[in-house]
């Protein structure tokens, strides 16, 4: 029994060690990133005064007329949504897949001023997450690169449990804890080990949605279980009447008159909402709605006819919270698990070490195999 335990554990220690050679600098590089990105909300805050608007008695200015000032500062581009917030400034965000291009102008809500036009192409934090999601290279080449190293990296943690697994009780206690007063190559052993034990089961999380946005297969995957055997419905475009457009049926722009309405239902409202332009005379106008803006999940995702304003029911899971099922939910909470934020600040700090412990964790793992490496030959000279 006990040589059938060795073998198996022998082979789960090749494939463990061949999946870190092939995976290791991009596991690295994803873990470092990963820490950049951990505290991005924050330190903009904390870094662009221009996110921030003092809270005025004056009315806020409607979507449209926000649209109008912040179109003369991007001329030629279409305004994709226009973004309200208590305390913050409005945002009015200009992107498009092809030609592509992603600008954001930030404007005082009360006043129309401009406070800062943004070509978010040039944005830090933008630039590290095309290289976390892409490698900087075009995204059916990058995105496969770094989803087929996530999943390695889910198969090196799962293998790992294996390793760590202690033979007996004596054992055990070894695997708690770094010796720190140890040699060097003993606390590297532990430094892999030990935290990588505390560490893959918030990794695990953190590499399952990451998967979730690289691979459409496992995103499935995974829908398919949290529902017990559904297909996830493909989000699809929502589209207006065309057969009911009448000359000046409208006195105001319509975005303005849903804009009013949602408001008008939210007394004392202290969360996000955004309006979006349709591209064309078909679309549907969305209006998101978002009670808790430190994450995404939770939000209502509101679609209206832009000739009748009334509003149209979707199937998909991105529309209201309460219309979703537990395997919706699931889904949308996906992006808030991956950056932690879904635990709020504490969940944000955990991923940071996570992410961290998982850039070293190939550094660590090859110091080892080189040690042993080198060992062997030396024990080969001899």
């Amino acid at each position: 029994m006990n040589k059938n335990k060795n073998r198996f554990k022998y082979w789960i220690g090749q494939i463990h060690l061949w999946l870190g050679l092939v995976s290791g600098i991009f596991v690295c590089f994803l873990g470092i990133t990963g820490c950049i990105l951990a505290f991005e909300r924050e330190i903009e805050d904390l870094a662009q005064d221009y996110r921030f608007t003092r809270v005025q008695k004056s009315a806020l200015l409607p979507p449209s007329r926000l649209k109008q000032i912040a179109d003369q500062q991007v001329p030629g581009k279409h305004a994709h949504s226009i973004g309200y917030q208590v305390g913050k400034s409005a945002q009015v965000v200009y992107y498009a897949a092809d030609p592509e291009y992603y600008w954001i102008v930030f404007l005082n809500p009360y006043t129309g001023e401009v406070l800062k036009v943004k070509n978010m192409d040039d944005d830090f934090f933008r630039i590290v997450i095309m290289g976390h999601y892409y490698l900087w290279l075009p995204p059916n080449v990058g995105q496969p690169v770094l989803a087929s190293a996530t999943l390695m990296f889910l198969f090196l943690l799962l293998s790992g449990l294996i390793l760590w697994w202690p033979k007996n009780k004596a054992a055990s206690k070894k695997r708690f804890s770094i010796k720190l007063n140890a040699k060097w190559k003993r606390v590297n052993y532990d430094l892999h080990n030990v935290l990588g034990f505390y560490m893959t089961w918030i990794l695990i999380f953190i590499a399952v949605s990451g998967l979730v946005m690289g691979f459409q297969w496992f995103a499935g995957s995974v829908y398919w279980i949290s529902s017990g055997g559904e297909s996830m419905k493909p989000f699809k475009e929502t589209y207006s009447d065309t057969t009911t457009i009448k000359p000046g049926i409208h006195k105001q722009p319509a975005i303005d008159l849903l804009w009013a309405r949602t408001m008008a239902g939210l007394p004392g409202y202290t969360g996000g909402i955004e309006v979006h332009v349709p591209e064309n005379d078909k679309l549907a106008i969305e209006v998101a709605v978002n009670p808790d803006t430190e994450t995404y999940w939770k939000a209502d995702y509101l679609y209206y006819d832009q000739y009748t304003l009334k509003e149209i029911p979707v199937d998909h899971i991105f529309g209201k919270l309460s219309d979703t099922s537990l395997a919706d939910r699931i889904s949308r909470m996906n992006y808030d698990i991956h950056i932690g934020a879904i635990a709020g600040l504490p969940g944000k700090i955990m991923a940071f070490f996570a992410s961290l412990i998982a850039a070293s964790l190939p550094i660590t793992g090859f110091i080892i195999w080189w040690g042993r490496k080198k060992k062997q030959k030396t024990k080969a000279q001899a």
